[in-house]
């Protein structure tokens, strides 16, 4: 298999020197290469007290697959030298041009996945980035490739005990309500299971559906969207065959013993899934995008500017993303 496409993120977070924490130490990390700023992941390994890393600057994505033992970078220069904990918006095009790279060297056969380092949002759509986030941004640049009845982006959190997809994700939560419609519920649910079945090896997958309100509702007591909504879109899935539940009271779904029966859920907004894997599996979760006609992983976190050019950033999550995004690309080689 070709290696793993790996952009770097924002430059002013931990982004890069993550990406040289592993170059120093790839003892169980597929092989990968790096694209954004050579120069700028260099500093990164000073910054962090790393051994000097042994980069090779290529041209085109084509070439990332050498045998020297040296990690290929497909440089993508920044507007300036970044300032750890600084975010710059004149670096905002170098940002999104390492994604596009990135998309495009999956695209091209060159890389067999993608692996997104974390961007700082807030500071792309100041530059006019006109996304919610990586996973929209990644759909629209591969929407013309799109599986027919399998299109996203569905957005799921995966961890060693727990895997929460979002029927909502970037989403104000005042309103969310007026998104989840039957339709979206549905289209999550498919996108889920073959995901499940396709990518993670479950021939069957169960899956839990959340409520949106307390208690699921309490049968019309506490909100009708589980009536009217929720429920009907769960019996229109089990009607195409899929093993989901009507919509269970989220605060009791998450606990160990409910974890034994689903092999994911479907929560309805952000922080409802969000909330429990980042509590079971804060360091080693991994944030995929199902749906997609190509691989895409990254860690479960941000660009943490607070603590970015101290060394002290755990590398859990990252190598957690370049292990799943490895397997999931090996198993749809074999498919």
């Amino acid at each position: 298999m070709k290696p793993l496409a790996v952009s770097m993120g924002d430059p002013a977070g931990i982004g890069p020197e993550l990406a040289m924490q592993v170059a120093a130490d790839r003892r169980d990390a597929p092989p990968f290469f790096l694209i954004g700023d050579a120069d700028a992941l260099a500093r990164a390994a000073r910054r962090i007290g790393a051994p000097r890393p042994n980069l090779r600057v290529i041209r085109s994505a084509g070439e990332a697959d050498g045998n020297d033992g040296a990690l290929a970078v497909l440089d993508t220069p920044l507007a300036v030298e970044e300032t750890p904990g600084a975010p710059d918006p004149i670096n905002a095009d170098a940002v999104i041009a390492c994604i596009e790279n990135g998309v495009a060297a999956v695209r091209q056969g060159a890389a067999s996945a993608l692996v997104t380092l974390p961007i700082a949002k807030a500071v792309l759509h100041t530059a006019g980035f006109a996304f919610p986030g990586h996973t929209e941004f990644i759909a629209h640049l591969t929407e013309d490739e799109a599986v027919k009845g399998a299109r996203g982006p569905v957005m799921m959190l995966a961890g060693p005990s727990l895997k929460v997809a979002l029927a909502t994700i970037h989403t104000p939560l005042a309103r969310v309500p007026a998104e989840l419609t039957r339709e979206r519920i549905e289209q999550v649910g498919r996108v889920l299971g073959e995901a499940l079945r396709r990518d993670f090896g479950i021939a069957s997958p169960r899956m839990a559906l959340c409520g949106l309100n307390p208690h699921a509702g309490e049968r019309g007591h506490i909100g009708v969207e589980e009536i009217k909504i929720i429920d009907p879109a769960a019996a229109a899935l089990r009607a195409e065959g899929w093993n989901v539940t009507d919509a269970r009271s989220a605060d009791a779904l998450f606990g160990e013993e409910a974890r034994k029966g689903y092999d994911a859920a479907i929560a309805l907004y952000h922080d409802q899934g969000l909330i429990p894997i980042k509590t079971l599996h804060f360091w080693d979760a991994v944030n995929v995008t199902l749906g997609l006609p190509m691989v895409r992983t990254s860690p479960d976190h941000g660009a943490a500017f607070d603590i970015a050019g101290k060394g002290v950033a755990r590398d859990d999550s990252f190598r957690a993303a370049l292990k799943l995004a490895w397997e999931m690309a090996e198993r749809r080689a074999r498919a």
